[in-house]
């Protein structure tokens, strides 16, 4: 089903995707932290489906179609590598952050802090060139609004 994007994933020198595409690629990366400790609880979907509504300001129909693609792309994709640098080539450095954010956002929804998670996030948020310091504190805030 996602063929097509996944060889512009895997492709040697990536184009920058494009806001739909880019949207998937986060939207799957979101999806791909939330599986991460093996379970994908309700808790985590609704985060998901909160933060896709609030960052692109789309309705519950388009959150639910663009959460059902990234489940189904996530679970097609060879590896979280390869979603960071897409997610990295098409955000703007300074809204990097945010997607850290989220992603914290997502990994606490279910209300406990899995190691899976946590190394998952010591992971990404540097391929998306947000330090340690930063992410921490992304932590954080997702943690206040919990």
């Amino acid at each position: 089903m996602f063929e097509g994007f996944l060889k512009k994933l895997t492709a040697p020198e990536p184009d920058p995707l494009d806001e739909g595409d880019a949207r998937l690629a986060l939207a799957a990366l979101l999806v791909r932290v939330a599986r991460t400790d093996g379970e994908y609880a309700q808790e985590e979907v609704s985060r998901i489906d909160r933060v896709l509504s609030t960052r692109y300001g789309i309705g519950p129909f388009e959150v639910a179609k663009l959460r059902s693609d990234a489940e189904t792309l996530e679970s097609e994709a060879p590896d979280t590598v390869r979603f960071t640098r897409a997610i990295k080539d098409a955000v703007a450095y300074e809204d990097r952050e945010h997607v850290v954010e989220a992603l914290w956002e997502v990994a606490l929804a279910d209300g406990s802090r899995d190691h899976e998670e946590d190394a998952l996030m010591r992971l990404v948020a540097p391929m998306l060139g947000v330090n340690d310091r930063d992410s921490a504190l992304a932590r954080q805030r997702a943690q206040s609004r919990g």
